[in-house]
């Protein structure tokens, strides 16, 4: 097994409990893919029909509007994220967002159709399906709640945790979109931060 299989492989298992023979069962459905810097996993008003997981880069799923005047950050995900519009993918209805990489990238995938085969076929990745919705339930709630409770340096903050380096990964406008402020307010923000730091 290469080094990548391995590192999908030791994602799977802790992502749910699958044992050796489920991941070896599987091993065909899941492909390597490079998705170069600017180019899609998905496209707006287009079914989603694969869920990714990053070895490596970082991704952004965003609305444009249909005047195409602005484009509004809603998710990042990075390495060792699954990345999907879930809803999309669920339903198979066309996807509301694009996912865009944003430097380049690697993924492995897996189809709508392969995974549900494993589903119908093992246990285990019938388990990996629920946890994995449970996760994307999570992500989607957890986020109109920042909205709601948090402050924009709270979220900054929430968002450097579990993208750690983002900021100096994508251009700044990217964080300010997805914050829902001005770049003058984050890079004020991100000064009074900083000046806290310096304090302790």
């Amino acid at each position: 097994m290469s080094d990548r299989n391995e590192a999908l492989a030791q994602h799977l298992k802790t992502f749910a409990p699958l044992n050796d023979k489920d991941i070896s069962e599987a091993q065909p459905y899941w492909k390597p893919r490079k998705i170069h810097k600017g180019d899609f996993f998905n496209m707006q008003k287009m079914v989603c029909n694969d869920l990714g997981l990053v070895m490596k880069g970082i991704f952004r799923i965003y609305y444009r509007e249909p005047e195409g005047k602005e484009d509004k950050n809603i998710f990042f995900f990075s390495e060792n994220q699954f990345v999907v519009s879930f809803r999309s993918f669920v339903s198979r209805n066309p996807c509301w967002y694009f996912i865009e990489a944003m430097e380049d990238s690697e993924i492995y995938f897996i189809s709508y159709q392969d995974l549900n085969r494993l589903y119908d076929s093992h246990p285990n990745w019938a388990k990996f399906g629920r946890l994995l919705a449970e996760s994307f339930f999570s992500i989607a709630q957890t986020r109109t709640e920042e909205f709601i409770f948090f402050s924009h340096e709270q979220r900054y903050l929430r968002l450097l945790k579990e993208h750690p380096n983002i900021i100096e990964r994508i251009p700044a406008y990217h964080i300010s979109s997805y914050l829902g402020i001005t770049n003058p307010s984050l890079s004020r923000m991100r000064k009074r931060i900083e000046g806290k730091k310096d304090e302790k």
